[in-house]
């Protein structure tokens, strides 16, 4: 009689169910693995042998085979040698077959039968869960990161012997380990929520002198999750302005931590001793990272720096430095907040709803425009540096502010006082709170996720406003997209103002915080 058991396997961040059959045969003993196995799968049968003999069974002197179904979903990674066993054991009747009908097992297993964690154990168990199991069984250091998932019961195991045991037949039962009895694992996500509250930052904005304007301008793209680019010269403070944008982002709703650590757990940077994302990411990419790198992919798909960063930030500094190629990439899930990696075989669609954070300096040298230095960059080197940047990029990035150097009272003045991050986080999570409970019977959390239908509805204008955009549009050339992005903009300054209505000053604000502006 051939055995049956609930396994599964992760493609994107998505969950599939794999039932793993095993039969004996009588024949020359070997094992055979079926099902469109990978190398590493493949290599399970000498890991699976050698750790049921060192837990103390006997490895069947047949033939054994083993189908991973169905077939047409490729298997990759090192997360079947458990149900493998299982499988073994119980078409050998030390295994309870009835006692496994409804639990799922994950985990690599070393030669001495101990159990070693696997990746996406989260977006597994959520996925197991919709199917309607109603335990899975888990490595010991993958049970904190699978017990996030409420409605399912999550058994801890810390070798092939205990978990053998405690599914074991009636003969066999007691004498294949001391503990028969695998833990429950329960976790409370407030807890690891709540943990983000005393995170310590390494910058502030309070060490930071003078540039109002440009934290200002942060403060608004936290506020409505905004992309922005600033400009200006070497030592004006744009690293560090970027830095501290960290310290002022509002805490992850429960859904964004569930939907984070998904990512980062099929991507192998969680920590077991804290297994949920706690706080947005803040992503530092180098120029010379690759369009892959950047966007995801591979012959199997891996989530890039663009999904790692959903739902915070990528930080591009010197975004000129980066080949025009890379930057391309972005514009499409700039846009739809998501990114599909298709290949022959499968095509995997990430999430990438990220806010763009980039810095350059205004020309070659760095110093176009500077009081104290005098540019040496000729017109036409200008524009190629700037045309690395395309229009279509720039149309898409919400807020374009200049940072100018400090005077040199600014720079020597001891006595200054500046905004602290806790102080204009609270603003923050605040306007993020007003547009939470206005979107509410929407799918978005912020009003850069606004579409062109609820922008007609939430960012109404009175005739002051219309008639200040249209001259606007009319003087410099507006595209349809940064006419919504204006919108989009102002609504978020309304709120962070508290105010239920956009007003003429708030799009005047917004057109501020454009380059095409130049004292309107």
């Amino acid at each position: 009689m051939v055995s049956q058991v609930i396994t599964a396997t992760v493609v994107g961040i998505d969950s599939y169910k794999i039932l793993v059959e095993v039969d004996l045969v009588q024949s020359i003993p070997s094992v055979v693995i079926v099902g469109l196995p990978d190398t590493a799968v493949s290599e399970a049968k000498e890991r699976v042998r050698t750790a049921i003999k060192n837990s103390g069974f006997v490895f069947p002197n047949q033939k054994v085979i083993i189908n991973l179904a169905p077939a047409d979903i490729k298997k990759e990674g090192t997360n079947y040698d458990l149900p493998i066993a299982i499988g073994i054991l119980a078409r050998d009747g030390i295994v309870d077959e009835e006692k496994i009908k409804d639990t799922a097992f994950l985990g690599e297993l070393s030669l001495d039968g101990s159990l070693r964690a696997v990746n996406g154990i989260l977006p597994i168990t959520a996925g197991l869960r919709e199917l309607g199991i109603k335990q899975v069984v888990v490595p010991q250091d993958n049970a904190k990161e699978a017990a996030l998932i409420p409605d399912i019961k999550v058994l801890s195991a810390k070798n092939l012997a205990q978990v053998a045991a405690h599914f074991g037949t009636e003969e066999h039962y007691a004498d294949n380990s001391g503990e028969k009895e695998l833990e429950v694992c329960e976790v409370y996500i407030d807890d690891y929520l709540n943990e983000y509250t005393t995170t310590h930052y390494e910058y502030d904005f309070k060490d930071i002198k003078g540039q109002l304007k440009a934290k200002k301008a942060l403060e608004i793209a936290a506020a409505g999750g905004h992309n922005i680019l600033m400009t200006g010269p070497p030592g004006s403070g744009k690293t560090l302005l970027s830095k501290s944008f960290a310290s002022i982002l509002p805490p992850l709703e429960l859904e964004e931590a569930i939907e984070l650590t998904k990512i980062y757990s099929v991507s192998g940077l969680l920590q077991s001793d804290n297994p949920l994302v706690n706080k947005r990411p803040f992503r530092v990419v180098h120029h010379t990272a690759s369009a892959v790198g950047i966007i995801g992919g591979g012959s199997n798909p891996k989530p890039g720096e663009i999904t790692l960063a959903h739902k915070g930030v990528l930080f591009l500094d010197e975004i000129v430095e980066f080949p025009r190629s890379v930057l391309e990439v972005l514009r499409q899930p700039l846009e739809d907040g998501e990114v599909v990696i298709s290949r022959a075989q499968t095509s995997v669609k990430f999430p990438a709803d990220f806010m763009l954070l980039g810095a350059m300096n205004p020309c070659p040298c760095g110093y176009l425009g500077d009081s104290q230095k005098q540019c040496t960059c000729s017109e036409f080197q200008i524009q190629r540096y700037r045309s690395r940047l395309s229009g279509p990029l720039l149309d898409r990035i919400d807020i374009q502010i200049d940072v100018p150097r400090l005077s040199s009272d600014e720079l020597l003045n001891k006595n200054f006082k500046s905004e602290c991050s806790a102080d204009i986080r609270k603003r923050v999570i605040k306007a993020r709170q007003i547009q939470v409970e206005r979107y509410k019977n929407h799918p978005i959390l912020t009003n850069s996720q606004l579409n062109a239908e609820l922008i007609k509805v939430f960012c109404k204008l009175d005739d002051q406003s219309e008639n200040l955009l249209k001259n606007a549009i009319s003087r410099f050339n507006l595209s349809g997209r940064s006419y919504d992005r204006i919108l989009k903009l102002a609504r978020t300054i309304a709120d962070l103002e508290n105010s239920a209505n956009i007003e003429s000053a708030h799009v005047a604000q917004a057109l501020q915080y454009r380059n095409f502006v130049d004292n309107f």
